[in-house]
């Protein structure tokens, strides 16, 4: 004998409860014995909750709820009975409902609305639904047999929550199973006092008369059947990569219940628990899942957390002080005296010096809570020896959960570094000897976040999710979203890294997708489905979202969003960026951003900074981490004076290899902005600080290259004008130097704390004069590398490289948050 249960989803409307009558087909056909017990058509209980309250309020929309009600029912009789069959259902029904509406009339009349009656009108709901469920599988060729359980199950006269008589009940159910064969379809949530008066068994009730039942029948199992497939190790809704559990223990579904999970309702199910009938949870619209086994057992699978869960909307409240060191009774006083209010404790923590006491109750609990406290302690508080109690409300709980925990090492290790690496601050933590759950209190807003860290953390160890948000998708920031289109399978498996590009933004409109945006036509969703951009609002959504494993790409040369990376890595966002701005303003400033992503533990990283996808600030950092001495560096930094000067012979103008240089993509669109140093010299000035040195952007010296009259033409064409007329000066530096041998280098030097950025002719000797096309080099001399420099070369611009680098950075941040 199985007893199976279907809940309020299962039943939600006629095409529902059509696939429910399925599978009982299904059953009958392999000769499986079983019983049924059904809660309301889905929703229905709440409408009987409204219309009783309305009424109450003498508010004769009641009504229109109570002909809702009627026609959801009338619906269902339509649809699955017969038409030649549905006179004699209808009329029963209809008489059920008279009754029903005479009730509402009277509470409407006399205002009032008692447990006793509300628990009367409640039972209609069950007692419609079983009714017309039972006529309907008959239809069907189901041996079916409408079971009202008050005439079974009693209880004392609690009404609203009433207290089963199990002596009297299992002989009861005993006796009417031994005297039918019929396929029982059994009402839940309903039961009856000794005088035959209606009850209702309160929350989860309709699993409870399946547990009821099961018990007084010894059943070998009792089905759960609901929306969803079983158990699972998180809430599908917070976290999008949960899966199902096969089996669980009862001492795990009790937790996870406990810590938010809506499948069972374990105190319900004390009866099979006791009695060791297993429990399976089964998907009404899924019939091919096999479920989640719950038993006295864990299961055969080794996971040692077996899910996360969370409780919303709670607050933590904290009695401490000198007064209750060592003293003893405190802790009685304060449980006691918040028992006597009624307040229930979900986590309780206390600190082993005894000056403090923390505890979570519910908000709806939290001003009861203190209140109580506060008088308890009244005189203690007077006089200083115990604090006023501290109240921390937008508090939640998350708790991972598994009896393969016990005696594991690095459980709360692992737990505690994923939250820390993802910002989550914990403000208590509980753990039982027993090491079956560990909970941490935390902010409300942090729970989707937390959920998903730790499950990545728990079940996904070998993979993680890295949430990208960009602004910037021009040449570099296209390519980028390419390079990660191409290369995103290759990671997810082989690095275990699942890149989510969540936010594309330009100067004009912004993109957001929590899921992930389609990287195969990112322009047209930009283009048609974005919104107008804002920095204030593309950050404050970040912080919205608050996603675990997050990450900025800032791929602009935008001198307002700066402004913002402070906001960005504040909330535990790492920022990877080509953008030189920030690193290159005030020292203060770049200082500000490297100790922000210290505290916050997030990472700040802009190797593009430099030298495009050269390993040009690594390399100085694992020197420098190494305990090496810069002596000096000397760098050719910049790819377009490289492409220039590498190009310029002097057998044609210096305004047509500028030109070309232009129309081939290696300066910016003002090419004074690459002539000028002051790109190189942003460049040096980062190097610099990399290397230790506090230098601001006045300390590095410049020469120009640049007549007065190319740097004041008011636009380009006027630029490129003034430097055809300038030729001569051009064209004298090339020929003094290839009169000498030499070849023109635009070289940036940091030696002996002091920068400088010149166009300098170097000869055959020189690192530099092999440099070809728009080609970068970087010499480190160091204590190490003194006789002969550590050197790096290799394209300096480009997008495609310069891309590289950045998608290099993103691969580093997964690297170690991971």
């Amino acid at each position: 004998m199985k007893v199976l249960k279907f809940g309020g989803t299962s039943v939600g409307s006629a095409e529902s409860i059509q696939k429910v009558l399925d599978i009982l087909s299904a059953y009958q056909k392999d000769n499986q014995q079983f019983a049924v017990v059904f809660s309301a058509v889905g929703g229905m209980t709440n409408k009987l909750i409204e219309m009783s309250q309305l009424a109450e309020q003498n508010d004769d929309s009641y009504v229109n709820v109570l002909r809702l009600f009627e026609e959801t029912h009338y619906h269902i009789i339509r649809e699955l009975i017969p038409v030649k069959e549905q006179s004699v259902v209808f009329a029963n029904v209809k008489g059920t409902m008279n009754v029903l509406e005479d009730l509402l009339k009277g509470v409407y009349l006399v205002q009032e609305l008692s447990n006793k009656t509300l628990d009367y009108i409640l039972s209609h709901g069950e007692r419609l639904n079983a009714y017309i469920l039972t006529e309907a599988a008959n239809h069907q060729g189901i041996d079916a047999a409408f079971l009202d359980a008050r005439e079974l199950v009693k209880t004392n006269n609690v009404y609203g929550g009433a207290t089963v008589n199990f002596e009297l009940t299992n002989t009861n159910i005993q006796t009417h199973f031994t005297n039918t064969t019929q396929t029982q379809f059994i009402t839940g949530f309903i039961a009856s006092d000794s005088k035959n008066v209606t009850t209702t068994l309160g929350r989860g009730g309709s699993d409870y008369t399946a547990s009821i039942f099961a018990a007084a029948l010894n059943a070998e199992e009792v089905e759960i059947w609901t929306d969803v497939d079983g158990v699972m190790t998180a809430d599908p809704r917070k976290v999008k990569n949960a899966f199902s559990l096969s089996a669980i223990s009862y001492k795990e579904a009790m937790e996870l219940s406990h810590f938010g999970a809506k499948v069972i309702y374990p105190p319900t199910l004390q009866p099979v628990f006791v009695k060791n009938i297993p429990i399976r949870i089964r998907n009404t619209f899924n019939t091919a899942f096999e479920g989640t086994y719950i038993s006295e057992k864990t299961g055969k699978n080794r996971l040692k957390v077996k899910g996360i869960s969370s409780i919303n909307e709670i607050s933590l409240l904290t009695v401490q002080g000198a007064g209750i060191i060592g003293v003893t009774g405190v802790s009685s006083r304060l449980f006691t005296c918040l028992g006597n209010a009624k307040v229930n404790l979900i986590l309780i923590t206390q600190a082993s010096s005894e000056h403090s006491i923390s505890f979570a109750v519910s908000i709806e609990d939290t001003e009861k809570a203190k209140e109580a406290i506060e008088n308890e302690f009244y005189y203690e508080i007077q006089a200083n020896k115990i604090e006023p109690v501290r109240v921390q409300k937008d508090k939640a709980i998350v708790a991972i959960v598994g009896e393969r925990m016990h005696h594991t090492p690095n459980i709360s290790g692992k737990m505690f570094s994923a939250l820390g690496k993802n910002g989550v601050n914990i403000s208590a933590i509980a753990q039982g000897s027993s090491e079956l759950n560990v909970s941490a209190v935390i902010q409300k807003k942090d729970v989707s976040k937390a959920l998903n860290a730790l499950h990545d953390s728990f079940f996904l160890s070998e993979s993680m999710t890295l949430n990208v948000f960009m602004i910037g998708p021009g040449l570099i920031g296209g390519t980028l979203l390419k390079q990660i289109q191409e290369q995103k399978s290759y990671l997810l498996e082989n690095k275990g890294v699942d890149i989510r590009v969540i936010a594309i933004a330009n100067s004009r409109k912004m993109l957001f997708n929590e899921q992930g945006i389609d990287l195969s036509n990112w322009k047209d969703s930009l283009e048609n489905d974005s919104e107008e951009m804002s920095f204030d609002t593309f950050f404050e959504r970040i912080k919205e979202l608050n996603l675990p494993y997050s990450v900025f790409v800032d791929n602009t040369s935008n001198k307002q969003i700066i402004d913002y990376y402070p906001v960005a890595l504040d909330a535990s966002v790492s920022i990877v960026t080509p953008n030189k701005v920030a690193n290159s303003s005030s020292y203060t400033f770049y200082k500000e951003l490297q100790d922000i992503a210290k505290k916050r533990g997030v990472k700040f990283l802009y190797e593009t900074n430099v030298g495009a996808g050269l390993p040009v600030i690594n390399t100085l950092q694992d020197l420098m981490n190494s305990g090496d001495d810069i002596l000096r560096v000397e760098g050719v930094l910049s790819g377009s004076l490289s492409y220039i000067f590498n190009t310029y012979d002097g057998s044609t103008s210096f305004k047509e290899v500028v030109l070309q240089a232009k129309e081939n993509g290696f300066t910016e669109p003002d090419p004074r902005d690459d002539l000028n140093g002051m790109d190189v010299a942003r460049k040096i000035l980062i190097l610099a600080r990399e290397s230790g040195l506090k230098l601001e952007p006045e300390d590095v010296k410049v020469n120009n290259i640049l007549p007065q009259a190319c740097i004041d033409a008011p636009t380009v064409d006027a630029f490129f004008e003034e430097l055809e007329k300038a030729d001569s000066v051009f064209k004298g530096m090339i020929e003094e130097a290839q009169a000498n041998n030499k070849k023109l280098c635009f070289i940036a030097q940091l030696e002996d704390e002091k920068a400088t950025v010149s166009l300098q002719a170097v000869d055959a000797n020189h690192p530099f004069y092999s440099l070809a096309g728009s080609d970068n080099m970087i010499s480190y001399t160091t204590m190490r590398y003194k006789t002969n420099p550590l050197v790096i070369k290799g394209p300096g611009a480009g997008a495609e490289v310069t891309a590289a680098g950045v998608f290099a950075d993103i691969i580093t941040v997964s690297k170690e948050l991971s």
